[in-house]
């Protein structure tokens, strides 16, 4: 094939799938994406099933909802997340299946 024959990304399209990656390589992120693709969660029972600080899970859960992966509702005085893309849960989830059938 020659170059015009290829098909091309367009640089937003590059930007976005980088930005999802960029997401998914911090461990921290994967853990409470993975906790969250499986129930509605507070920030105090994040960091009790996951064994981090508070700080520490306001501060991914805040890059999460800023890239519009993760998505909160208030009750009362109660805020509870939840995953807000089912295709990065699906990417997220695959990447899983992957590893684990190395």
């Amino acid at each position: 094939m020659n170059q015009a024959e290829h098909l091309f990304l367009s640089a937003d399209t590059v930007e976005n799938v980088s930005t999802i990656f960029k997401a998914l390589s911090d461990p921290t992120r994967v853990r409470i994406l993975y906790l969250l693709s499986q129930e509605e969660c507070t920030v105090s029972h994040i960091t009790e099933v996951l064994g981090m600080s508070q700080s520490a899970v306001s501060h991914q859960l805040s890059t999460l909802r800023n890239l519009k992966l993760v998505k909160n509702k208030r009750e009362g005085n109660t805020v509870i997340y939840c995953c807000d893309d089912d295709h990065v849960i699906a990417l997220l989830n695959q990447a899983i299946h992957h590893s684990e059938h190395r």
